[in-house]
């Protein structure tokens, strides 16, 4: 009989109570539909399976669907079974209502998303169906908390391809998203004894409080048109930087700033944490290279399928010195923290060459919206001046002075999300601020493209 109770039909907990079974089933049936806990439209086990499941007679079940079916709380159909009928459910007092979801904006041109309908569901599916179907028994169990060994091995070769990065699989540690990277850092930095760790002038709040949150003092670098300068390093333990393509400036970090960084390094034994976030989307000439590329010892690579893939990945990675890796992946814990089939379908989707075609796929389809954006702002708002556009998924559009919190409110009033500069400065910053607005042009679906590119063109100056 245990075997046959595996395929009786739905599990459904409930504790009949009171006198008598049947009354009890009753009642506790009542309160379930009554409270919400079964949702109108609800199909409940047969008579036979619940009596199964309760170690009763089949004929109380039965009695007390009778019961309830009479008083309105069930239906019963031929070929349909018994459902909670479909009534207004009242919650019992002190339950918070669910919050609204937010309204989303007509418009969204907030930068750090890519477009997520351009995401390759279909190859996705193909390399997650032969990745699993490869996969052994043992890849489903508690893994290496570095992650995955096809997924290290993938991205060892990728990085140093694709990005110059020099990585071994055996110093990769997959993260969950570049945040649970930049903790795991703080944390290890902490322990070591660090305090300080530079930051740009202009960046994101939230990478600050990561490092906050792990006892760090931020301080901010100066900035000017040849990117941060890092002369002002003495007394921090490390530096977080976007060299590549700064966030959100959008400038690269000048050649001799890059080899002065890498000096201060290895003169003081501080370590350069190089967020790459969007690396492989570069329009006008050749990517810039890793900064990691100038000394693996000495510099920590992050990097992220947030931008190329989707957010909602959550898969991240550090390329660590040697003497790091061990240490971050203690940090992260006795266990693989990330999930185990998206590691494989990714390790899969480099591997077999979906992720360049679809990389270079969408660096056409951005780069045209970029273009399209430069060509609408000169035509339509000649006051306004677009700058950091070699790569990326975002520009600056510098205003006149005074006119970015009119400008973000406007938008606002349209339904265009969009952000100004203002909130991007570190507090510390002694760089002197300017008007600007930080446009993403990642976000919109492509039919939504040219309606964007209206909205914005009307709020601004000019």
């Amino acid at each position: 009989m245990a075997d046959q109770w595996a395929t009786l039909g739905v599990d459904l907990h409930l504790e009949p109570s009171g006198p008598g079974l049947r009354r009890g089933l009753t009642d506790a049936l009542r309160e379930a539909v009554r409270s919400g806990r079964l949702a109108p439209g609800t199909r409940l086990p047969s008579s036979r399976s619940l009596a199964a499941d309760l170690g009763i007679a089949r004929n109380t079940v039965a009695g007390a669907y009778a019961d309830l079916v009479a008083e309105g709380w069930l239906t019963a159909r031929q070929g349909s079974g018994t459902r909670v009928g479909e009534r207004t459910v009242v919650p019992p007092a002190g339950t918070a209502s669910h919050p609204r979801e937010r309204a989303r904006p007509a418009y969204d041109l907030r930068p750090g998303s890519p477009d997520l309908a351009s995401f390759p569901r279909a190859e996705w599916l193909k390399a997650a169906r032969r990745a699993l179907d490869a996969a052994p028994h043992h890849a489903l169990d508690y893994g290496d908390p570095r992650g995955r060994p096809e997924l290290r091995a993938a991205l060892a070769g990728y990085l140093a391809r694709a990005r110059g990065v020099r990585a071994d699989p055996e110093r990769i540690v997959v993260c969950g998203g570049f945040a649970h990277g930049l903790r795991l850092l703080g944390t290890v930095l902490r322990a070591r004894g660090a305090r300080t760790v530079a930051v740009e002038s202009y960046g994101l709040d939230v990478h600050w409080r990561l490092l906050a949150g792990s006892g760090l003092r931020t301080a901010p670098l100066p900035f000017d048109h040849r990117g941060t300068d890092p002369g002002a390093l003495p007394g921090t333990d490390a530096v977080l930087l976007t060299p590549a393509h700064q966030f959100p400036m959008g400038v690269p970090l000048h050649r001799d700033r890059r080899s002065a960084v890498v000096d201060w390094a290895r003169r003081t034994g501080g370590l350069v944490l190089e967020d790459d976030y969007d690396g492989e989307f570069r329009y006008d000439r050749q990517p810039v290279g890793a900064l990691q590329g100038l000394d693996p010892d000495r510099v920590v690579y992050l990097g992220t399928a947030s931008k190329s893939l989707a957010p909602g990945l959550r898969l991240a990675w550090t390329v660590l010195p040697p003497d790091l890796a061990e240490e971050v992946a203690a940090a992260k814990g006795g266990v693989d923290t990330c999930g185990v089939l998206d590691q494989l379908t990714l390790a899969e989707f480099l591997t077999s060459g979906a992720y360049d075609r679809h990389v270079r796929a969408t660096r056409l389809r951005y780069r045209r919206r970029r273009d399209a954006l430069v060509a609408a702002v000169a035509a339509r708002a000649p006051e306004a001046r677009v700058t950091g556009i070699a790569a990326g998924l975002h520009v600056l559009l510098r205003l006149p002075p005074g006119t970015e919190q009119s400008v973000v409110q406007a938008a606002h009033w349209r339904g265009l999300a969009v952000h100004g500069l203002a909130g991007y400065r570190h507090a510390d910053a002694a760089a002197e601020p300017f008007d600007a607005l930080v446009v993403g042009y990642g976000t919109p679906p492509d039919h939504a493209w040219s309606g964007a590119l209206d909205a914005l063109c009307a709020v601004l100056p000019g």
